[in-house]
């Protein structure tokens, strides 16, 4: 069982159709309560660092979360600004993060990217794993994902990076420490990528 954090921010409707191709059962957590027997969670975001922090602290549910996530160990991967929320902080905002991850989130340079659009970084980039992990099993080879981002998750700890993509230099496209994961890609627009890596989640 795969629940879903819905906070108010991002799609959740896209998560819920890639697991029911995958035949995964699903929830959607709006409440505490609905988190009670959470076995496995993802926190998906979308749009300004602050806004995003904003509604996880005021929807209820953000103590319950530290006690699954850091309590009880349970699995999570934060997506897009789902993962940097789970940063100490982020140069987007003022407000602190999750501090689930060491790390904090950092603009991208645009003085180092020499693509003619250079912010946000949008569409497709290739995504190369740097741990052995289930999470990029069967992809970790020749694996592109969907971005949209301006800003990126710095890791603290080098040991924490588990994938990187080249843009202006290389970033961590994917952190992950004890139960806790991050992607900064869309796996709900990746196409067969991104759902191979959501089942894979599902079955860690």
């Amino acid at each position: 069982m795969i629940t879903i954090i819905d906070y108010g921010v991002g799609n959740i409707n896209a998560f819920v159709n890639v697991y029911k191709r995958v035949d995964v059962p699903v929830k959607i957590a709006k409440t505490r309560e609905d988190l009670e027997g959470a076995q496995k969670l993802i926190l998906p975001g979308v749009g300004h660092f602050d806004h995003a922090m904003t509604q996880l602290n005021n929807s209820g549910m953000r103590d319950k979360l530290d006690d699954l996530v850091l309590g009880q160990n349970i699995p999570v991967i934060g997506i897009c600004v789902g993962m940097q929320m789970m940063a100490n902080n982020s140069d987007e905002g003022k407000l602190d993060g999750l501090k689930w991850i060491d790390a904090s989130v950092k603009k991208f340079d645009e003085t180092k990217i020499h693509q003619i659009t250079r912010l946000p970084h949008m569409g497709w980039n290739d995504v190369k794993p740097v741990k052995d992990l289930e999470l990029f099993k069967g992809l970790e080879n020749d694996s592109i994902f969907y971005f949209l981002h301006t800003y990126y998750f710095h890791c603290n700890n080098q040991e924490d990076i588990m994938a990187i993509t080249d843009y202006g230099g290389e970033f961590a496209s994917a952190a992950h420490h004890d139960n806790k994961y991050g992607i900064q890609f869309h796996p709900e627009k990746s196409h067969h990528y991104g759902e191979i890596l959501l089942h894979n989640f599902a079955k860690l």
